[in-house]
């Protein structure tokens, strides 16, 4: 009953979880070469197209559930490419060139610190071309940094990551990244080849908005600013080190890193703006998306900030195309989307996280704010037509304050089991925390677009006052989490009892809001219990603390 509800709500649950299965078997181990297990995938993909032909509906769904997982399994290989016997071979020295793919800022300007991908490598060290790298270069005299895109010449120590590094060391990251290598002690030889010309454009536009963001403030509150930028930006190498712990132990760090938050943003922010110009609706999309997707392209293109852009065009497309609104069909097919162009994304914690409290927000915020508005009806008596101004006023606020109370429970419970796998960190005060740093950080996002626009537009007031108006009301933000931080118990270092317990964990809480959901949460799931007693045991059995 469960799969035949949920199959109809989003069918591509059929095809999502299976091959999530399928990941997470080839992280596992490895079961079988790459060929064979293609090859069983093609043959019950094929099976699955005569079943549907004859009508044979369980067929057909036991065909397409082995055919991805299947595929699942071959892809975590593909993706992977793993050197096995790098294993048993010590770190040496190698000289490489890398094609930059991402970089993380530094303070020193002569640093480079990125991830890239080897197009060549000298003799004996062949092997290495195609491989995911990590690299931290210091460059030589005369040559500048590296910059994204460019094509460049680096010795250092090269060593092999483990197969499966712990989740929540820099290592695990890496390896969910699909690196391979860490090249380390490196010298940045020489720039073989710049950076294509569009790449060019997203490094020096990146710059621009970083100083517009700036613009007449910096001097007067320089950390603010860097809060300001981190969280239009993700420059999080803005925040000093006292605000990065400030922010993480409250549990609000997730607003420097750009994802759907962001994205939700300021897409309801062009939308308007493009809205108002009367624009036929595909051109509202067009520019809209076009937009979105350059503002997610110059600040990285981190996988968090494409994940969401590809559900937020999703929706939109849905919307031009008049389509019934069904955000977890959007939610599951941009999750497919993602997995099929970066499987590996699934081991990551920006991965898990963003889906994880997006699931839980459709499945169980949404249900459970519907069912409070019944209980605690105001005024419920009195015919709405009767109603006064003031009666309708605090009506909505009511309605806005248990949908937010709903919608925060219900990602405190994904949060208390990704925070205590990937940060060691559990943070029951970040429901408390989150209700008001939310909003108010929406509304900082949407000054600093008003300021960025401005500034793209030659208006330098209107970028001053949205600067100004941006860093009063992130003083707010900062100074209330400085006093939320003093309220005891608002955070504990705690972390899992053994290895793998945290993403068992997630996955029996995933599972048991898709069976609620399934039901209605009605019958044995009334109460909306199952999803707490998951965590409420996880924390008592799976937990110790420091």
């Amino acid at each position: 009953m469960v799969s035949r509800s949920l199959g109809h709500r989003a069918p591509l649950l059929w095809l999502v979880l299976p091959f999530m299965a399928g990941l997470a078997m080839g992280r596992a181990r490895d079961l079988a070469p790459i060929g064979w297990l293609l090859t069983g995938a093609a043959i019950f993909s094929a099976g699955s197209v005569i079943a549907i032909r004859l009508a044979r509906p369980r067929c057909w769904s036991f065909a397409i559930v082995l055919s991805m997982t299947l595929a699942g399994t071959a892809s975590h290989s593909l993706h992977r490419q793993r050197l096995a016997v790098w294993d048993a071979l010590p770190p040496r020295e190698a000289r490489v060139q890398v094609r930059v793919d991402r970089l993380f800022p530094q303070a020193d300007p002569r640093k480079s610190v990125g991830l890239g991908r080897i197009l060549r490598a000298e003799s004996p060290l062949q092997e290495l071309a195609g491989q995911g790298v990590y690299f931290s270069a210091i460059s030589r005299r005369g040559i500048s940094a590296a910059a994204r895109g460019a094509i460049v010449e680096t010795t250092g120590v090269i060593a092999a990551l483990p197969r499966n590094p712990p989740v929540s060391t820099f290592d695990g990251y890496l390896a969910n990244a699909g690196i391979n290598f860490r090249l380390t002690r490196g010298r940045l030889l020489a720039e073989v080849e710049p950076p294509p010309a569009y790449r060019r454009f997203c490094n020096r536009g990146l710059e621009k908005l970083s100083a517009i963001l700036g613009e007449a403030v910096v001097q007067k509150r320089p950390a603010l600013v860097g809060i300001l930028r981190a969280m239009l930006l993700g420059q999080q190498h803005e925040l000093t080190p006292e605000q990065v712990l400030r922010f993480r132990q409250s549990g609000t760090m997730h607003v420097f890193s750009i994802s759907g938050l962001h994205i939700a943003v300021i897409s309801i922010g062009l939308h308007a703006m493009l809205s108002l110009l009367r624009l036929p609706r595909w051109a509202v999309l067009a520019f809209g998306l076009s937009a979105l997707w350059l503002y997610v392209d110059l600040t990285g293109c981190a996988p968090s900030a494409v994940r969401a852009y590809v559900m937020v065009a999703f929706v939109e497309v849905a919307l031009v195309l008049r389509l019934p609104r069904n955000p977890l069909s959007a939610l599951t097919a941009s999750a497919l989307v993602v997995l099929l162009t970066a499987p590996l994304d699934l081991f990551s914690a920006s991965f898990q996280m963003s889906y994880g409290i997006v699931a839980a927000l459709l499945l169980l915020g949404l249900p459970l704010a519907e069912r409070w508005l019944q209980v605690a009806e105001l005024f419920r008596d009195l015919p709405k037509i009767s109603w006064k101004r003031p009666r309708r006023l605090l009506d909505a606020a009511w309605r806005a304050v248990l949908s937010a109370m709903a919608i925060g429970v219900a990602s405190s419970l994904v949060s208390a089991v990704t925070g205590a796998e990937f940060f060691q960190t559990l943070t029951p005060g970040a429901l408390l925390a989150n209700l008001w740093v939310i909003p108010v950080s929406s509304l900082v996002i949407l000054l600093g677009l008003v300021s960025l626009l401005s500034g793209l537009a030659g208006f330098a007031l209107g970028c001053s006052l949205a600067n100004h108006a941006a860093v009063l009301v992130l003083w707010v933000v900062d100074t209330g989490v400085r006093l939320n931080l003093q309220v005891p118990a608002m955070w504990f270092t705690a972390s899992f009892r053994l290895p793998g317990m945290g993403s068992v964990a997630l996955v029996a809480l995933m599972a048991s809001m898709l069976a609620g959901y399934a039901a209605a949460w009605r019958g044995w799931s009334r109460g909306f219990w199952p999803p707490f007693a998951v965590v409420v045991l996880t924390l008592i059995f799976g937990l110790q603390f420091a």
